[in-house]
């Protein structure tokens, strides 16, 4: 072997002690990356799971929310009956308030019936409350307004 040759030989085997630390970090780092498969392949199977729950949990809300705003239309067109209801209950109270002192106002002050107790057909007893609960009801009307 020539000196150059000697040469070659030594380079090489200085290039490849250089490498030898690499070669073995890399090495333990595919060790490693063997080990950590299984968890990966864990922690996979544990993402897939949790991806399948999420769609079911956002397939229920989203049934549960649609049935909510079928409820909710359902809820605001009673609403509106009942809101025309209760304008059409407070018009006829009024009215009926209106006739009531009208009627006090026009009884004469000798203690005859009111004249549209009479045109009703009822007696005279009944233009005054019978009894406690009657009174109470009257009073309650008249505060609600």
């Amino acid at each position: 072997m020539t000196l150059l040759e000697w040469t070659l030989q030594g380079a090489l085997l200085l290039l490849l002690l250089a490498a030898l630390p690499f070669a073995i970090r890399l090495e333990r780092g595919l060790a490693a990356l063997r080990k950590d498969r299984a968890a990966l392949s864990e922690g996979a199977a544990g993402f897939e799971t949790a991806t399948r729950d999420a769609q079911s949990a956002l397939a229920g809300l989203r049934m549960a929310l649609e049935q909510q705003a079928r409820q909710t239309g359902a809820a605001e067109a009673l609403r509106d009956d009942l809101r025309f209801l209760v304008e059409r209950a407070e018009g006829l109270a009024d009215r009926l308030e209106a006739l009531v002192r009208q009627g006090r106002a026009a009884a004469p002050a000798s203690g005859l019936p009111a004249p549209g107790l009479q045109s009703m057909g009822l007696p005279a007893e009944a233009a005054a409350p019978r009894s406690q609960a009657e009174r109470d009801l009257l009073r309650a009307l008249r505060m609600a307004r």
